[in-house]
């Protein structure tokens, strides 16, 4: 072999490989591997990858609670209670009542847990908060029940659609109320009831907290845990996923359904 042909067999070699259709390189044992190229990440890459993720974690930790868990009131002396709340809350309410200039209280809520469904309002979350709010000192005169006639997914926006329909029956003008409900479900209440009360009146939110847990820590408690899980996901429903209906489903109800049984 002179040195002409070694010289020409590299070039001959590197035209045939050109020459050669791009999906046959790098094919081995017939066809069943093939070499392709692909972008893959840097140090640099991977480093803001874990540094977003652990900025994200953090944020989680100790900015997800006092988010779900706000409390911002506005000027009103309508105080409206979620019927379904445990004692504790009842019993914030009545010191937020006392402390105050509210005039009347309303209680909210839909058919109660264990029972199917509706039967009649003195079968409902509205009811028992009522009954509640009586018996820790709330005069009965300052007091009204609205329940909701209802029971689905969407409970917290139909005893807000309940109230609202309350309200124009009875044709009082409310400007603005403030709403009282647990901890970490005071975010989401305040969205749907401004979504059904709509924006001619200003809702307010109180949120109380859970006595069973420290809210500063709340990922050490199992209870924590599982509520924050939960609320968080409801509230990203209820702000990205959820649309009502135009017409009141607690009007569909007592259309449908006897005052009592």
């Amino acid at each position: 072999m002179n040195n002409k042909e070694l010289v020409s067999r590299p070039a001959l070699l590197l035209e045939r490989l050109r020459a050669r259709p791009l999906e046959y390189r790098g094919v081995k044992l017939f066809g069943i591997l093939v070499r392709k190229e692909r972008w893959g990440l840097s140090w640099r890459g991977w480093l803001i990858i874990l540094t977003g993720i652990v900025v994200t974690f953090y944020l989680f930790l100790f900015r997800v609670y006092p988010f779900l868990a706000v409390t911002h009131r506005v000027n009103t002396n309508v105080l409206v209670v979620e019927g379904w709340v445990h004692e504790y809350a009842i019993r914030a309410a009545i010191k937020e009542f006392q402390g105050n200039h509210y005039r009347r209280v309303f209680t909210t809520g839909g058919p109660a847990v264990g029972l199917g469904g509706y039967i009649n309002d003195y079968h409902t979350s509205a009811s028992v908060g009522a009954d509640l709010l009586k018996k820790w000192g709330l005069p009965g005169e300052r007091l009204q029940m609205v329940p909701s006639r209802v029971m689905d997914r969407d409970r917290t926006y139909g005893s807000a659609v309940a109230l609202r329909d309350w309200f124009r029956e009875h044709d009082m003008a409310v400007s603005s109320i403030d709403v009282v409900t647990e901890d970490i479900h005071a975010r989401r209440t305040r969205l749907l009831f401004q979504e059904a009360l709509g924006k001619n009146i200003n809702v307010g939110i109180i949120a109380v907290p859970n006595p069973d847990y420290d809210a500063r820590r709340w990922w050490r408690y199992s209870e924590g845990v599982r509520q924050v899980l939960a609320e968080s996901i409801a509230y990203i429903y209820a702000r990205f996923f959820f649309y009502p209906s135009v017409s009141s489903p607690n009007k569909q109800a007592r259309q449908t359904t006897p005052a009592s049984l």
